[in-house]
């Protein structure tokens, strides 16, 4: 993978590279030239959350693509895995959604899914960074004016997603009597969730639904769940989900307002789907930062846990390969694969009050079934980002700590995508144990690379 696509996209500050009007211009080109479809007339859906900078960026997408003789389908502020979901049933040849998810407003990022709704993979992330940085898109026959592309507003498609989330509800089941807090993060699900639960029948809470283009994320939504389940408390609401920036993500409160992960409600939702034979090949799809409890509380209800790297779209290849329909991650996104092609917030929180239904069980009883085991992370600076395997002292203290634990325990030890951090993860029963084997592992890593 190149410098320009990140493990989501690309993504920074709005008007600095890469985040610019000429890029952006640049990217609508070469994914118009890409997905082309010789066939028939090709259209392109373009999307976006609710960040100030949004029309600025999609104005350049959608001049670049129309300038290569493809049409434009703008839906404004929708979901994520709205536009996944709109790009297929209008059988586009691809969606671009405009979004920097959980970031702050000043972010902005582009992130692209093919026809069939899922996030491109990394050669043809790459194939459009190669047309850019070569400068192979300047030579590329533009055509005449005739056949410029047309851009055109969809004003429906809030209402077809609204339509499609309430379908992967079970007919036979009702929110009524339900009271639910839902917070929209002042973004791309500020309309859509709201109205989603109350036409399902149940009565809403609804915060964080004002954005003004600067104020998404902002002490709001996933990354900041308190208020959230703040108010589940004070209104005895039945849960709280908090969604961010562009609702691909869903972090929980149960009914005393304590707050559950990405990685409770997939033990909730797989052990649920297990019971009922709906998960196939009994496994769940999760990464490798999702806690150890959760592989436990798999083995213990007759299934099992496959790892992936980091990222949202690994887990979503590593289903679509082998044939899954659950995954996630601890952050929040949960993939239902059944029912949609990327990580979607808002299916997800009807997939769990669905459970909590079926079962007849609040969360706060639900979330049982899995027992977090204690975790430690230490983050340490490096000079670079130099493979552990090369370093004999850390792969020896690795197997030596990794033995003791044996499955008592977990060692994650990786560089952070973004930053030159390698970051230690240790996970066990004793705190205390965690704490000192981190800290000597780190010890040792600062010792080789550290700043």
């Amino acid at each position: 993978m190149g410098d320009l696509f990140g493990t989501d996209g690309v993504r920074g500050i709005a008007n600095h590279h890469p985040m610019t009007i000429d890029l952006a211009m640049k990217i609508g080109c070469s994914s118009a030239h890409i997905f082309k479809n010789q066939l028939r007339r090709p259209k392109i859906v373009i999307g976006k959350d609710t960040r100030l900078s949004g029309y600025m960026i999609e104005n350049a997408i959608a001049s670049g693509i129309t300038s290569m003789g493809v049409d434009v389908l703008l839906v404004g502020p929708l979901p994520t895995p709205g536009i996944a979901f709109i790009t297929t049933s209008m059988r586009a040849d691809a969606g671009i959604v405009i979004s920097a998810s959980h970031n702050p407003f000043e972010y902005n990022g582009i992130k692209i899914f093919s026809g069939d709704g899922f996030k491109l993979p990394d050669e043809m992330e790459d194939r459009i960074e190669q047309l850019i940085v070569s400068g192979e898109l300047e030579s590329i026959a533009r055509p005449e004016a005739t056949e410029i592309g047309r851009a055109r507003r969809i004003d429906d498609a809030q209402g077809r997603y609204v339509v499609f989330l309430k379908s992967s509800f079970p007919r036979d089941l009702t929110l009524t009597g339900m009271k639910v807090v839902v917070d929209c993060a002042h973004g791309a699900a500020y309309r859509v969730a709201p109205a989603v639960f109350e036409e399902l029948g149940a009565e809403v809470i609804v915060t964080g639904n004002e954005p003004n283009g600067k104020n998404i994320n902002e002490s709001c939504g996933s990354l900041y769940p308190d208020h959230m389940a703040m108010l589940v408390r004070a209104y005895h609401a039945n849960f709280g989900c908090a969604f961010d920036g562009d609702a691909d993500r869903v972090i929980f409160a149960d009914e005393k307002g304590e707050i559950l992960d990405g990685d409770h409600i997939m033990a909730i939702c797989a052990t649920h789907l297990l019971k009922q034979n709906r998960l196939r090949h009994k496994t769940l799809v999760a990464t490798v930062m999702s806690n150890m409890g959760l592989e436990v509380a798999m083995r213990n209800a007759g299934g099992k846990l496959i790892r992936t790297v980091v990222g949202d779209r690994y887990v979503v290849e590593q289903m679509a390969q082998g044939n899954y329909n659950l995954g996630g991650e601890q952050s929040g996104h949960l993939i239902f694969l059944d029912y949609n092609t990327t990580g979607d917030g808002i299916l997800s929180a009807l997939q769990v009050a669905a459970v909590m239904l079926r079962e007849n069980l609040p969360l706060s009883e639900l979330k049982r079934i899995m027992q977090k085991y204690p975790q430690t992370m230490i983050n340490v600076r490096v000079k670079e980002r130099k493979p552990i395997e090369t370093i004999p002292e850390v792969v020896s203290a690795l197997r030596r700590h990794e033995e003791r634990l044996g499955d008592q325990g977990r060692i994650l030890v990786r560089p952070s995508g973004t930053e030159p951090v390698i970051r230690v993860m240790v996970e066990g029963i004793d705190q205390n144990d965690i704490e000192t084997t981190a800290e000597e592992l780190a010890y040792i890593i600062r010792g080789h690379l550290g700043t």
